[in-house]
């Protein structure tokens, strides 16, 4: 054979394995509003960029007639490109190859992209449509999902992963994105679960349907194992895009720093009037994070779960920053599980990250009851009162209304080491709100007056001029200062610039043991 007819060979092979599973396959695969797994890494990454690895891998497996079903590439497409110029690495499972589902052979694909982007320090990005382990191969493919895990683990708070449900997910598949930094999942046509439909109702007895079991609306408001819907896949290629574009390539990196074009002396007077006179009376922190952040440019992270705080990435002067802040809008913004939960994890890897965090604080406390008491509401809120205690990261924390108990203390007070800890002057900072402090205090004296209910009143305007008010805090120097709150950006920035040489190390260890 010569030269020109290998070449030749060459050509026809690489056509052969960019079809997958065929033309029909794939005309099934656009029939149900999906991209094929080459089209969703076309759209992802910088056009003309990516680079494939194993084009030409076939499965192994002569059971049950595999033998005769054999494609090149073998149900994934791996290799790596660029995203606005920076280097990533990416699997996408091909559902039109037997459904997508997992063989050794692909797992050794995945687990060899995994292995160059820690080699080289570069994030992940697996976009899952997928079957689930192939059965046919057994145990192997058992195997090949522990293989993956593994690099899932070691990977983690090393470089960014970032995962995204196209399709099917379930069974032990769903625990690789779960070991991820963010999942996104698609309206409609993705799902996630251990045990499907079929297996529930013969267990059970539940008749469920796969949305109602496992699709992207359960997963971002009820589970929280997803931090993002979105309504088509074109919506979630231009999200991670997005995403990626506040994050580092690794852990060794600073957080990415952008030009600003919006002025860093930029006031907004909303912020002067924002807060109401009643302190029972919510306002809306969205509000308060668009007039602080670089052109009110806001991605909100987890934005359908747990609503009574707030997560997300912004830049203030450029440098990316992570936001917490509590939501006065929902539930008061009351911590409890699901907000300690969702926070804790988001701090956590900010400051793997080399992220600083922006917290904007407004809490009443904690959800009371039984509820809350029964489902560990202790040990969760003691996974964000860990994460801030833990960040090494520039911490600045601005408390704006309400800062009670020991919810003060888990948002990032002064004790945890926050670095710069500011306060408007509406700001409250006490053990608890006037109203029951003076029925605790005062309960004698109040007993005991001719009018009870105007005793109490004057008690509880008493003890708000002695504690319900940031400058007791600031006389012992847990808040470095009382700010104007329309100035809040200018003073978030000039801190976070002082701090950007921070350097503080935690005690060794081989790790910690968080409370889980």
């Amino acid at each position: 054979m010569s030269q020109l007819e290998k070449v030749k060979e060459l050509m026809e092979l690489r056509a052969k394995a960019r079809l997958g599973g065929g033309e029909k396959r794939i005309e099934a695969q656009h029939a149900k509003g999906k991209y094929t797994a080459r089209e969703r890494i076309a759209l992802l990454l910088d056009e003309g960029s990516f680079e494939e690895f194993d084009m030409f891998v076939e499965h192994r497996s002569t059971n049950f007639g595999m033998d005769k079903q054999k494609f090149l590439g073998d149900g994934v497409v791996t290799g790596c490109g660029t995203i606005e110029g920076r280097l990533v690495y990416i699997f996408a499972q091909d559902f039109t190859v037997i459904g997508g589902s997992l063989s050794e052979t692909m797992a050794l694909k995945i687990c060899k992209v995994m292995d160059m982007a820690m080699k080289v320090g570069a994030p992940v990005i697996g976009i899952n449509d997928s079957g689930g382990a192939r059965i046919q191969e057994g145990v192997n493919a058992l195997a090949g999902y522990a293989e993956i895990f593994q690099r899932n683990i070691l990977a983690s708070g090393v470089i960014p992963q970032i995962s995204g449900i196209f399709g099917p997910c379930a069974g032990g598949a769903v625990y690789s994105p779960a070991l991820t930094d963010f999942t996104l999942m698609t309206e409609g046509t993705s799902y996630m679960f251990l045990t499907g439909p079929k297996v529930v109702k013969t267990v059970t007895g539940e008749d469920v349907t796969q949305e109602e079991l496992g699709g992207a609306s359960v997963h971002t408001t009820k589970s929280g194992v997803a931090h993002f819907s979105v309504s088509n896949e074109d919506d979630g290629i231009s999200l991670i895009r997005q995403l990626y574009s506040f994050l580092p390539q690794n852990n060794m990196e600073e957080a990415p720093r952008k030009e600003c074009t919006d002025p860093i002396a930029r006031m907004d007077d909303l912020l002067n009037e924002i807060i109401p006179d009643n302190p029972n009376k919510p306002y809306d922190m969205f509000e308060v994070i668009g007039a602080v952040v670089d052109n009110g440019e806001f991605l909100q992270v987890h934005a359908n779960y747990a609503k009574n705080i707030i997560i997300g990435f912004a830049r203030m002067n450029g440098q990316s920053v992570g936001v917490v802040a509590n939501q006065p809008k929902y539930l008061a913004g009351v911590l409890d599980i699901n907000a300690s939960r969702k926070a804790a994890r988001f701090v956590r890897f900010c400051d793997a990250f080399n992220i600083p965090l922006v917290t904007l604080v407004d809490v009443p406390g904690f959800l009371p009851g039984t509820g809350q008491e029964y489902g560990a509401v202790i040990t969760h809120g003691a996974k964000l009162l860990y994460a801030y205690g833990e960040a090494t990261v520039p911490k600045v924390t601005v408390t704006l209304r309400k800062s009670y108990g020991g919810s003060h203390i888990v948002m990032s007070c002064k004790q945890l080491r926050g670095d710069i800890n500011y306060a408007w002057p509406t700001a409250e900072i006490a053990v608890m709100g006037a109203d029951g402090a003076a029925e605790v205090l005062y309960a004698k004296d109040i007993k005991e007056s001719a009018n009870p209910a105007e005793e109490l009143a004057a008690k509880k305007e008493e003890y708000n001029k002695l504690f319900c008010n940031p400058f007791n805090a600031a006389r012992y120097g847990y808040i470095d200062d009382v700010i104007e709150p329309r100035n809040t950006r200018f003073r978030v920035i000039r801190a976070l610039e002082q701090l950007r040489t921070k350097k503080q190390v935690n005690p060794a260890k081989k790790h910690d043991n968080l409370p889980l």
